[in-house]
């Protein structure tokens, strides 16, 4: 089986000081996608360049402190990309894509694994414009990129998709992360036009607090879990029929947000 997980770090740094290496250590994961790295390439140096073992590889934003994406694993890959040709958001360090190309693999000879990290559009109305946009130029990426090749895309996708994907669906139909429009993007990606599979749902169609994989700073959100299900596992059908099980880890935190874990039935 090929682990492959995804966390949000919330800052890679602080991560490390909760755990994050040693837990990587025992847990084994073949792959590891990670985002909000809030470093720079000089912050990495002698400290991050590797975890447990894994090789990284990422795309850092321009701005300090600030996004940045990554992808640690034990398997060396085929080709590298940074960034997915976009004029405005590349600059903010979203997307980190490797390739693990074997034309001899039966299954999927072309496959990538990416990293991704959505914009949130929580902060007002100037970001959720800029969330839109990312989404308007992200989907024909994703469209184009599945005609050519399978993919996993691991990352905080910054929108809970259904009513079950988060606690307080109702009082939430107005802010960013639940709206009516980043909804239909996902129902569009995921429908037949498309055809992604959200690997989570396949394998848990009804879950709900279960499900949760980010809770807010604010109150006791964490202990009552009022949660919300950011973080995703998107993938080719070819892919996602080789997804056997999945597991949100909650036995310790490195962030607000919690790793979710997935086997396939597929190397590398």
């Amino acid at each position: 089986m090929f682990k492959l997980t995804s966390l949000n770090l919330n800052g890679i740094r602080s991560a490390a000081s909760k755990g994050l290496q040693d837990w990587v250590a025992q847990s084994k994961p073949d792959c590891i996608c990670v985002q909000e790295l809030k470093a720079q390439a000089t912050d990495m140096q002698g400290r991050f360049e590797e975890i447990a073992g894994l090789k990284g590889y990422f795309h850092f934003a321009g701005k300090r402190g600030y996004s940045g994406v990554g992808i640690y694993t034990r398997h060396e890959p085929s080709d590298v990309i940074v960034g997915y040709g976009s004029t405005e958001f590349d600059a903010e360090g979203r997307y980190v894509e490797l390739r693990f190309d074997r034309p001899g693999r039966k299954q999927a000879p072309r496959l990538s694994i990416i990293s991704g990290y959505f914009p949130s559009g929580s902060s007002g109305e100037e970001r959720q414009a800029a969330k839109f946009r990312f989404l308007a130029e992200f989907y024909p990426h994703l469209a184009a990129l599945k005609e050519t090749r399978d993919f996993v895309l691991c990352g905080d996708i910054n929108i809970a998709h259904q009513e079950i994907d988060l606690k307080n669906f109702k009082g939430n139909r107005k802010n960013s992360g639940f709206l009516p429009e980043e909804r239909a993007w996902m129902t569009e990606l995921l429908g037949n036009n498309c055809g992604m599979v959200d690997v989570y749902r396949k394998l848990q169609p009804s879950a709900t607090d279960a499900a949760y994989t980010w809770w807010s700073n604010r109150g006791q959100a964490y202990a009552k879990n009022v949660g919300w299900r950011l973080d995703y596992h998107l993938a080719t059908p070819a892919l996602a029929a080789l997804a056997r099980s999945e597991h949100i880890y909650r036995d310790q935190r490195f962030s607000d947000h919690a790793p979710i874990i997935v086997d396939y039935d597929w190397e590398p």
